[in-house]
């Protein structure tokens, strides 16, 4: 279950990703199967290569990729999340989100 976004956001996001940019999409989380874990961002390119790319620069395997047309994405979580956010200097999604106070 998604929550704590507008829908232009979301919007601008798919903008985004369907030009082919890496695109970030902080959003809050409840899933049975990751207790505590409570935002997730969901990084989308509608470009495979580079969205592969992107995650193979930052250590992350890229068969978990959710090739999901028209809007491919990467779902990072937990302290993995927080660093790459602050790698990309996210920093309005890391704040808004509190993100910083957890790392």
């Amino acid at each position: 279950m998604a929550f704590g976004i507008h829908r232009n956001e979301l919007n601008m996001w798919k903008e985004a990703v369907n030009r082919g940019e890496i695109a970030y999409l902080t959003h809050y989380w409840l899933d049975k199967r990751f207790p505590g874990m409570k935002t997730v961002t969901k990084v989308g390119c509608s470009d495979l290569a580079r969205l592969t790319a992107w995650c193979i620069a930052h250590d992350l395997p890229p068969q978990y990729i959710h090739n999901r047309s028209p809007f491919p994405h990467f779902d990072l979580i937990g302290p993995k999340q927080i660093e790459i956010l602050r790698q990309e200097q996210v920093w309005d999604q890391l704040e808004r989100f509190q993100l910083l106070t957890q790392a």
